[in-house]
C-alpha cells in the first residue's frame, strides 16, 4: 500500500488525478481538511509522509513544495512547468524510448510533460532520432485545445452565462511566441531552434489536436518512412499509431476527450505532410500522464486506473 498526497487537489489536474485513483486498492490518499489545504506546516507534513506526492501547483509553488519535502524517499510527480528541463527530473513520457521509461521508474523526481508539448515531442522526437528530420529544422506547430487547459478562471469565463461573445469563436494566444512549453519542446526533441508555435483555445471543455506540417523535400525520407517509424515507436494501449483518423474530411480535437490515450497519425500527401497527435489535454496531456508515471514508479500495469 502506497501513501499518495495530491498537493493542489482542488485544481483541474488534481481533481482528475483523484478521480483516476478513486477505485485503486493499492493506494491510500492523504487528505488534508479544507481549512489546512493551504497551510504550509500541514502541507510539509503531508508531503514528507507520502510515498508519492503529486504537485498540481503553479510553477513557483511547485518549486517551494519540493523544498518542503524532508523525506528523501518521497517520489515527486510534478505537473507544473517548473522542472521539465531540470537535469535531476525524469521527463514523464515513457513511450519516447525504453530509456525514458527506465529513468521514470528509478527516479525520485518526475516532471509531467506540458499538454501542447506532449503532442509536439511525440511527433518530432522519433523523427530526429531516426535522422529523417534534421536538428536544424525550423518547424511550425499548431495546437487546438479545449478551455479546461486554462484552469479554473478560464473554465469559469467560458461557462459563465454572461460570457463575452468573443469566446464563441476559437482564440489564438501566446502571440509573442514566448509560450512556456517552448523550452521543453526544443530541449526534449534536440532541435537547435524552438518551433513557431500557434496554440488556439476553442469553445469545448477538453481535447487537443497538435499538428506539425512538413515539406517532404526537407526530409531524408518520405511519408511511408515516417509512418513506419510511428508504427514501431507507438504501439501501446496508451500511445498508438492510427492510420486514418479522418472523420469525413474533418478531424475533431475532442475525439479523445475524457480519455488518457494518444493517437499519432500522418496525413497530407507526398509533397506536404501533416504530423498529427490527438489526445485529451487533461488526459495524456496532464492527469493521465501523471497517473501513468505513478504506475511505473509502483511497478504495476502502466494502464492501471486510466481511461483508454
Amino acid at each position: 500500500m502506497k501513501h499518495v498526497f495530491i498537493d493542489g487537489s482542488a485544481g483541474t489536474t488534481g481533481l482528475r488525478i483523484r478521480e483516476r485513483l478513486a477505485e485503486r486498492t493499492d493506494i491510500e490518499l492523504i487528505a488534508l481538511p479544507e481549512a489546512f489545504r493551504k497551510d504550509e506546516n500541514a502541507r510539509r507534513e503531508a508531503l514528507s509522509s507520502a510515498d508519492i506526492a503529486f504537485l498540481c501547483l503553479p510553477d513557483d509553488a511547485a518549486r517551494d513544495a519540493v523544498g518542503m519535502i524532508q523525506n528523501p524517499d518521497t517520489v515527486v510527480i510534478d505537473t507544473s512547468t517548473a522542472h521539465r528541463t531540470a537535469p535531476d527530473f525524469a521527463y514523464g513520457f515513457p513511450e519516447l524510448s525504453p530509456e525514458f521509461e527506465e529513468k521514470i521508474k528509478k527516479s525520485k523526481r518526475i516532471a509531467v510533460p506540458g499538454c501542447h508539448a506532449s503532442g509536439f515531442i511525440a511527433l518530432v522526437y522519433p523523427l530526429i532520432k531516426s535522422g529523417i528530420l534534421p536538428k536544424t529544422a525550423r518547424l511550425t506547430c499548431h495546437s487546438v485545445t479545449g478551455y479546461s487547459g486554462g484552469g479554473k478562471k478560464m473554465i469559469a469565463d467560458y461557462e459563465s452565462e454572461k460570457r463575452s461573445p468573443l469566446l464563441s469563436a476559437p482564440r489564438q494566444y501566446a502571440l509573442t511566441q514566448e509560450h512556456k512549453h517552448l523550452k521543453e519542446m526544443k530541449a526534449l526533441t534536440g532541435l537547435l531552434e524552438a518551433p513557431i508555435f500557434c496554440p488556439i483555445v476553442a469553445d469545448f471543455y477538453s481535447g487537443m489536436v497538435v499538428t506539425v506540417p512538413l515539406f517532404a523535400g526537407d526530409l531524408a525520407g518520405g511519408m511511408a518512412d515516417i509512418k513506419e517509424i510511428y508504427r514501431k515507436s507507438y504501439n501501446t494501449a496508451i500511445v498508438r499509431y492510427k492510420e486514418s483518423p479522418d472523420e469525413a474530411g474533418f478531424l475533431s480535437a475532442a475525439g479523445l476527450s475524457g480519455r488518457d490515450s494518444m493517437e499519432i497519425s500522418v496525413l497530407g500527401n507526398e509533397e506536404r505532410i501533416l504530423l498529427v497527435a490527438r489526445y485529451d489535454n487533461l488526459g495524456k496531456g496532464a492527469s493521465g500522464a501523471a497517473v501513468e508515471c505513478l504506475n511505473l514508479v509502483m511497478n504495476c500495469d502502466k494502464t492501471a486506473g486510466l481511461v483508454l
